[in-house]
């Protein structure tokens, strides 16, 4: 459905050493796919990138990213997904992992308005927040926004997409570092 131009990117991976050459060529592989749109690539790239914070993933996403055409309500919600993602990987993962109803039945008290209202489409919303919470491994949060993205109207290749960039970008991030 989408392809996109990312000669940032792509100057960035032609730096990896040969040892990570399969993220080298991953990498080149985010541009391209059969069922998301331009704003879902970018949106999922950006929000994953602005999660796992290696400065110069995201410095070459955000100029390819603005230089493509991306919307800014697109990265508004990238943004704020990947902070509210932040927070909530954190507090569902524990407690999850506790799995006490003393924590479970205590509300939240967290604050989600961007993801209440978001700028773009609740579906693109949920998709870029699934993308983190593979990324945290929040099972909580993975079963939730997924389940959601389906009922806003996306398929499960859409899910795989997300999750596939994500663990890209993930990979690329450690190559970064040891290249």
């Amino acid at each position: 459905m989408a392809t996109l131009a990312m000669p940032q990117v792509d100057a960035l991976r032609e730096g990896f050493a040969d040892a990570v050459r399969d993220l080298k060529v991953n990498l080149g592989n985010i541009a391209s796919s059969d069922v998301l749109e331009a704003d879902q690539i970018w949106g999922i790239a950006l929000a994953s990138a602005y999660y796992i914070g290696e400065p110069r993933l995201l410095s070459a996403l955000l100029a390819d990213a603005h230089a493509g055409g991306m919307s800014g309500n697109a990265l508004e919600d990238a943004r704020s997904a990947a902070g509210l993602m932040g927070m909530n990987t954190v507090y569902y993962r524990f407690r999850h992992l506790v799995d006490k109803d003393s924590y479970t039945q205590k509300p939240a008290r967290l604050r989600m308005q961007a993801m209440v209202k978001p700028k773009t489409t609740k579906a693109n919303f949920e998709l870029f927040s699934l993308a983190i919470a593979a990324l945290a491994g929040c099972e909580t949060c993975i079963k939730a926004h997924e389940a959601s993205v389906i009922q806003h109207g996306l398929g499960e290749d859409h899910v795989h997409e997300a999750v596939r960039i994500a663990s890209i970008l993930q990979g690329a991030a450690v190559a970064l570092r040891t290249s």
